[in-house]
This record gives C-alpha cells, sequence and structure tokens, in this order.
C-alpha cells in the first residue's frame, strides 16, 4: 500500500474541503444578503441562478464545462496510451464555440420569452409533444450519467494518489459531490468555478514551465517521445476516427442538461456572444493539459492504470505540498462540473416528468442525488478502457436530442412523428454499436469510398436524421407550437 504523505494530503484537503465550504453555504449568504424580497429557494433561484449571470461570472460556468475531469485527466490519460490521437479534444472546443456563437442566443430568446429552463420544454413549445418532451427529458438524464461518473472517477484518482486505501476514494468522492450540489444549487460551482479555474491555471501554467526543465526542455522532450513512441504523431488510419470524434464530440457538447443550463442562465443573448468569442482561450490551455500525456514519458512515469498518469507525474515532479495543490485543482475541477450536470438533470426531472411540486427545491435536490447514485452505479458496472470513453458514450447518448432541438430551428416543416422514430433508431442503432465494440466510441465502416474508423455518436446521428426526414415526409407536421411563434420564426 502507497504511504500516505501528510503534507500532500493536508494541502488537497485544506483546498477542497474549503471549495466545498464556501459552495455549499453561498445560498444561506445569499438569504442573508438579499433578505426576503427575492425567494431565495425558488426553484429558478436553485437551478438557474435566478438567470441573472453576466458575462464573467457565465464564461467561468460555461467554460468551466470544458475544464472537468475530462480535460485533466482523461485526455491526457489517452495521449499517454495512444499519442497524438488524443489531441481530437482540440479541434472539437475551436468547432464548438462559432455553434455557440450562432444558435445558443436562439436556443436563450425563445426559453427567456416563454419561461423554459430545459431542452425538453424548448422542444415541446416548438412541437407540442408531450411524448417528445418526456423522450428527450429521459435521454438527458440518461446521457449525463457516463458525464458524471467522469468526473468520480477524476475524484477518486487523485484520492488513490494520495495514499488512501481501498474503496473509501470512491465514497469521499460521492459524499463530497453530493453534499456540495445539495446545499449550493447553481451559485456554488458559478461561485467556485472562479476557484476551481485560478487552480488549475496556477497547477498548468508551473506545470508546463518545470516539467519541462526537469526532461531537458521541450526539444528534448519532443524528441524523446517521438522517438520511443511513434503513436506521437497521428498513424494511418487514424485520421478518420480524429476527425469524425472531433465533430461528434462538438456537436454535442451544447446538447447535454448541463451546458445549456449554463447557457439559459446567462442574463443576455449578448452575454452568450461575448462568451463565444473569449470562450477559445480554455482550448490554448487544453492543448497544454493534454502535454502532460507526453511529458509523462518523458519523465519516466509508467502505470498500467491511465488515469493515474497526471497525479503520478505532479507527485513525482514537484514538492509534496504543490502536488497535493495540484491534485486538489484536479478534484475541484471534476466537482464544480459535475455540480452543474446533476442540477441541470434535475431541472429536467422537476420541469419535464415531474408533476408541478409543493417543494420544486427539495424535489430537485433529491432528484440531483439520484443522479448522482446512477452516475457511481456507471463507476462500478461500466468497465471503459479509458475514462474518456464514459464522456464519448454520454455523447452517443445525448447526439439523438440534436434534430429536435437544432434542426427545430430551421424552417424544415419536421414532425414530432419523424422526431421521435430518428430517436428511437438512432438510440438503438448507436448503442447496439457501442455494446458490440466493448464500449469503444468508434466502429470500423467500409462503404464506398470511405473506409475506416467512424465516430459512433456521428454515425448514429445520421441515421437519426435519415429517418427523422423519411417520416416527416410520410407523416407531416400538424400540430402548431405552443410558444410564441415569432421566436422561432426568428431563430430559423
Amino acid at each position: 500500500m502507497k504511504t500516505i504523505d501528510p503534507w500532500a494530503l493536508g494541502v488537497f484537503i485544506f483546498f477542497f474541503a474549503t471549495t466545498i465550504v464556501i459552495g455549499s453555504s453561498i445560498q444561506w449568504i445569499r438569504r442573508l444578503t438579499r433578505g426576503h424580497g427575492k425567494n431565495a429557494n425558488a426553484q429558478e433561484e436553485w437551478g438557474l441562478g435566478g438567470r441573472e449571470f453576466g458575462p464573467w461570472v457565465t464564461w467561468f460556468l460555461v467554460g468551466g464545462d470544458f475544464y472537468t475531469a475530462y480535460t485533466v485527466i482523461a485526455v491526457p490519460a489517452l495521449v499517454y496510451a495512444v499519442g497524438a490521437y488524443g489531441f481530437f479534444a482540440l479541434p472539437y472546443t475551436i468547432i464548438v464555440y462559432p455553434f455557440i456563437f450562432v444558435v445558443m442566443p436562439k436556443l436563450w430568446k425563445i426559453a427567456h420569452a416563454n419561461g423554459y429552463s430545459t431542452s425538453a420544454d424548448i422542444i415541446r413549445g416548438r412541437f407540442n409533444s408531450r411524448t417528445l418532451e418526456i423522450v428527450v427529458a429521459l435521454t438527458g438524464l440518461v446521457a449525463v450519467m457516463p458525464y458524471i461518473a467522469l468526473q468520480l472517477i477524476g475524484i477518486r484518482t487523485v484520492v488513490q494518489a494520495l495514499g488512501l486505501p481501498g474503496d473509501l476514494p470512491l465514497i469521499i468522492a460521492f459524499i463530497s459531490l453530493a453534499a456540495y450540489t445539495w446545499m449550493g444549487g447553481l451559485h456554488a460551482p458559478a461561485l467556485t468555478a472562479f476557484i476551481k479555474d485560478i487552480m488549475i491555471y496556477i497547477a498548468v501554467l508551473v506545470a508546463i514551465t518545470v516539467i519541462p526543465m526537469h526532461t531537458g526542455g521541450y526539444a528534448a522532450l519532443f524528441a524523446s517521445v517521438t522517438a520511443d513512441h511513434p503513436q506521437a504523431v497521428l498513424q494511418p488510419g487514424q485520421g478518420m476516427p480524429y476527425a469524425t470524434l472531433a465533430l461528434s464530440s462538438a456537436l454535442a457538447a451544447f446538447l447535454y442538461p448541463h451546458t445549456l443550463t449554463g447557457i439559459l442562465a446567462s442574463r443576455s443573448a449578448d452575454t452568450i456572444r461575448q462568451n463565444a468569442v473569449y470562450l477559445p482561450v480554455y482550448t490554448i490551455v487544453l492543448g497544454l493539459i493534454a502535454m502532460l500525456g507526453f511529458m509523462a514519458h518523458a519523465a519516466g512515469i509508467t502505470t498500467t492504470n491511465n488515469t493515474l498518469v497526471v497525479p503520478l507525474l505532479f507527485q513525482a515532479v514537484f514538492p509534496s505540498w504543490f502536488a497535493g495543490f495540484c491534485l486538489a485543482s484536479i478534484a475541484v475541477g471534476a466537482l464544480v462540473p459535475a455540480a452543474v450536470m446533476a442540477i441541470g438533470a434535475a431541472n429536467l426531472v422537476t420541469s419535464n416528468l415531474l408533476p408541478p411540486q409543493k417543494n420544486p427545491v427539495r424535489a430537485s435536490r433529491i432528484t440531483a442525488f439520484v443522479v448522482k447514485v446512477g452516475a457511481l452505479l456507471c463507476v462500478l458496472f461500466l468497465n471503459a478502457k479509458f475514462a474518456i470513453d464514459l464522456q464519448l458514450l454520454g455523447g452517443v447518448i445525448i447526439l439523438q436530442t440534436f434534430p429536435a432541438l437544432i434542426l427545430g430551428l430551421t424552417p424544415l416543416r419536421l414532425s414530432s412523428p419523424g422526431m421521435l422514430a430518428g430517436w428511437l433508431v438512432g438510440s438503438v442503432f448507436g448503442l447496439g454499436l457501442c455494446w458490440m465494440d466493448g464500449l469503444k466510441p468508434i466502429h470500423p465502416v467500409h462503404f464506398g469510398l470511405i473506409s475506416g474508423n467512424v465516430s459512433t455518436g456521428l454515425l448514429s446521428l445520421v441515421v437519426n436524421i435519415v429517418v427523422v426526414l423519411v417520416v416527416s415526409l410520410l407523416w407531416p407536421a400538424r400540430s402548431t407550437s405552443t410558444a410564441k411563434p415569432e421566436l422561432f420564426k426568428e431563430a430559423a
């Protein structure tokens, strides 16, 4: 069993516990400072932060969805194991920002004008279909569980690296996330996103400066990695999965309940546009974080558990107190977005699946807790080879809502029967391929000139859209929108 370093553990506990305490007490502080003029316990306050987040808060909150355990644990682990192929996360974020700039302000205007709080609300307003609303809500609920599971794995990994034994790291990860979300609502991750990003900036900037110094500089680092590991550059046959995974991840990114929650909590459509302009800053740091996978090779880190690559690298290079700080930044970087994910899922349940509640905040808290239990089960029973596969599995699921939410903004006369049929066929097709391929996010395709591994999410989305178009031609839309029709016309 690994020896526990008291300095590393002490620094970790201080920063991790401080973040939880600050986030958990924010609603109590707001009630004291704002008095009774506004009901701080209202569902919109807990689940959407009162729709009052300005450019700075939105920038940290929305950008924080890219700084998760996916970024700091899963991407470097993939780069460490398979090389340059793991860098598909960079073009994916570059693709998604123009998508945010063009599409998300339109969705915000529709939601703001009609009092919508979820994607399922918007889709119900567009297609006037209760069945489609329920299907979309359930899809978002299921899709976010593997993503939260990835965050639990991130927290568990750093606690394991500190030397705590057995199942204790996973128990700590689950309890800390549950307490943080229950007490703070959306204001908790919105406030502590500042803390999280500052901690990660410090850890990454120090890492990309100090670690190359230990390996003889960047020239020596790249020379050693390319000499010992040919996969440091894309290999023949990796171009197709690299490109299609980037595209499918970009299309899925802002369909998740947590990313859309950050958008709908914004103060205005202009706030969203401003953020789309500045969010590429996160991509720069993401590239530097991915480089940690190569740095681990150059530093001589060897492990059969790829998720431990970054924690082991930090512990090997840095003094124990700073290694504890870096591990705390990773844990906080998983805690904050996981809370937004659970809150986004809870919004779907209370707004679209349950009847009106006398105490909607209590119902949302219980729902968020149940969602985290589902994520815990994903950790225990989904035997993914790489942690990142859990996020990509969620992408396959959530992409099936793309036609209803995004194509629903277009002037195409698409019908709710077409959307339901496309969702069903696309979901069965995509999840069937994932099951056959052992949860791998790519599937071999041989069709004419196209031959190679293609993103399973993209394949299932294409099947979905084809079915939507065919069924909509056979059974055209007859019902009218229940929302303000001029908003959907403007969006189109």
